[in-house]
């Protein structure tokens, strides 16, 4: 859908520029006259401009007649939880990976999943329309607290794994938490899972001082250079709001999204389940599926699309490479902490270092770059089929290109002004040859 607001995930600009107060107290109206319920629940992430979009969403959907509860300062998966469990909506104010000038406001529906481009697409035309509930003064919504969210959200983890196990085994874990949304809840699970924990960032801090938020190889340096003293069984980092999780091994190397993707797949999945992942996601996870006699479907990219996909398919699992998981039996939304836990199962369980179980997974080599867009992408895209026509390709999202030993995808992002390039191969020199190409003729552009 041509959405004008919305992007991948929520609505995301930057305060006083494209979130303005005014902007975001409309934001909150369209969203509870578009649900029309008696409450709504909200949260944010650590940013510094959170209190003003919050307060800002609060007052526009207390004008509506609607209540607000106020969970804190929560991870999004644990918001989404809360939702599911209380079959509410829900408000989160975050803006993910994106860099401390950004902030954002992602609308959740009453069974804990990202609302789908359908209603996304109502609540901008609410929006636009200025239509929006009013009510008299004597019915205007209250504003109240509950502190229960992250008992309830961690305790709901526990119960999907084999918690004995992973206490009896008593694992070091080196933990980045990036001063974002999980700086409370994933140390606190992982106490209760008796590891021993050290722990970087873990202080709620809206410029994110530390590193940037999204737990690239280049913002983890800190961690990366802690596990390389031998000490820890694994390391472990969010993004800002914790929908995420990523890993380095016992010695200190990086564990690509879509390798710790697959692995954890491979140990959950049985045959006939079925998996869900968008055209952006390695080969890995198809050659696994294969292996598992498990039906692998193909989404665009996006969490939400995902996640809606694994519910009418009734999937068992779901991911993207970037260290999104979503593990169905829990809930459909990405989920850094379950990520987080699943794999310190598969640890306990299997007694092999992390380093051991991704020597099982076939070995595919991925290269993710980025340009600035500046052109419209459509105009792009007719360019791109017209120079490279002769390539086999898919349009399922982007432009998905088929070159020899490997594929390219180029789309644009739906968080921010770039266009992303992701290539892949069995050959980490002909993965990097065909990123070079289509990176240097888009920037030529």
């Amino acid at each position: 859908m041509n959405l004008k607001l919305f992007g991948t995930n929520g609505i995301r600009g930057i305060p006083n520029e494209d979130l303005t107060s005014n902007f975001s107290m409309d934001v909150g109206k369209a969203i509870s006259t578009f649900f029309y319920t008696e409450k709504i629940a909200i949260a944010k992430d650590t940013r510094i401009s959170g209190d003003m979009i919050l307060t800002s969403v609060v007052s526009g959907v207390n004008s509506t007649g609607t209540d607000m509860i106020y969970l804190g300062i929560l991870p999004t998966p644990a918001l989404q939880y809360y939702c599911k469990i209380h079959k509410i909506p829900g408000i989160m104010i975050t803006a993910s990976h994106n860099p401390p000038q950004y902030n954002g406001i992602k609308a959740i529906d009453g069974d804990g999943t990202e609302i789908d481009e359908e209603k996304e697409a109502k609540i901008e035309d609410i929006i636009f329309g200025k239509k929006f509930r009013t009510v008299p003064w004597d019915s205007i919504g209250k504003y109240y607290d509950d502190n229960t969210a992250v008992d309830l959200y961690v305790n709901s983890i526990a119960k999907r794994i084999d918690y004995k196990t992973i206490q009896k085994k008593k694992l070091s874990v080196a933990i980045d938490t990036g001063n974002g949304a999980s700086y409370f809840t994933s140390p606190l699970l992982l106490s209760r899972l008796n590891c021993h924990i050290v722990s970087l960032n873990s202080n709620p801090d809206g410029k994110f001082s530390s590193r940037n938020s999204e737990p690239k190889p280049e913002n983890l340096a800190d961690l990366i250079s802690l596990m390389k003293t031998g000490k820890f069984d694994i390391g472990i980092a969010h993004d800002g709001d914790a929908d995420r999780c990523v890993f380095i091994d016992e010695s200190g190397n990086y564990v690509d999204g879509d390798k710790s993707l697959a692995l954890i797949t491979k140990y959950t999945i049985k045959e006939n389940d079925t998996v869900v992942t968008p055209v952006s996601s390695s080969d890995a996870l198809s050659d696994i599926c294969l292996e598992k006699k498990a039906r692998l479907i193909i989404t665009r990219v996006g969490a939400p699309i995902v996640a809606r996909s694994m519910i009418e398919n009734n999937a068992t699992v779901g991911g993207e490479e970037n260290g999104g998981f979503i593990y169905g039996k829990h809930q459909y939304c990405r989920d850094g902490a379950m990520t987080m836990a699943l794999m310190l199962n598969l640890l306990s369980g299997e007694n092999k270092k992390l380093s051991e179980l991704l020597g099982e997974i076939p070995d595919y080599k991925m290269v993710k770059t980025s340009v600035k867009r500046n052109k419209e992408w459509a105009e792009t895209k007719d360019i791109i089929t017209d120079k490279f026509k002769e390539n086999k390709m898919n349009f399922l999202d982007g432009i998905k290109i088929y070159e020899d030993g490997g594929w390219v995808l180029i789309r644009p992002s739906g968080t921010e002004k770039i266009i992303r390039i992701f290539s892949e191969s069995r050959s980490q020199e002909i993965a990097e040859k065909i990123n070079e190409k289509y990176y240097n003729f888009l920037n030529n552009l």
